[in-house]
């Protein structure tokens, strides 16, 4: 029984992360980020859109560090306190495993239940929808789409 209940629950709820940019907060599942790192400076290349920031190093691999927020219509911000989420890339690229997202802050876990309230506003370009978390508006991106932006631009 007690079983049953665990499925029930897992079923009914998931973890999320309240990821802080600039200008919005994203919410992901907690599974999509596998490592938050300090900023570090990328390794940038001359003739790239605004949005790709260049290159880290991470784990011994080059990953693509973006501004989601460059990406979706609003400008680059480095602040004090940024950080790197390193995502787990969903496109099903062989060769493309994880990707780079420059955040603001630290990401705060959040369990998310059926109860989630859709907010209704206006969704930038690479945002899937919104919701209501207390009184603040969360987004949730489109990661797939961030991915086929790289792609699309021959960054990856």
């Amino acid at each position: 029984m007690s079983q049953a209940v665990a499925t029930q629950n897992s079923a009914a709820s998931l973890t999320g992360l309240l990821v802080p940019l600039a200008d919005r907060t994203l919410l992901l599942p907690n599974v999509a980020v596998a490592e938050l790192i300090p900023y570090r400076a990328p390794q940038v290349s001359e003739g790239t859109p605004d949005w790709f920031l260049g290159q880290i190093a991470w784990r011994d691999l080059r990953l693509p560090l973006l501004s989601f927020e460059a990406a979706s219509g609003g400008q680059v911000k480095v602040a004090s306190g940024a950080r790197v989420a390193v995502i787990n890339a969903l496109g099903g690229r062989p060769k493309v495993k994880f990707i780079a997202l420059l955040v603001q802050g630290i990401p705060r876990s959040l369990k998310v239940g059926n109860d989630l309230a859709a907010a209704d506003v206006d969704l930038a370009p690479l945002e899937l929808g919104a919701a209501r978390v207390g009184e603040d508006v969360v987004r949730i991106p489109d990661l797939v789409g961030l991915e086929q932006l790289l792609a699309d631009a021959g960054l990856i």
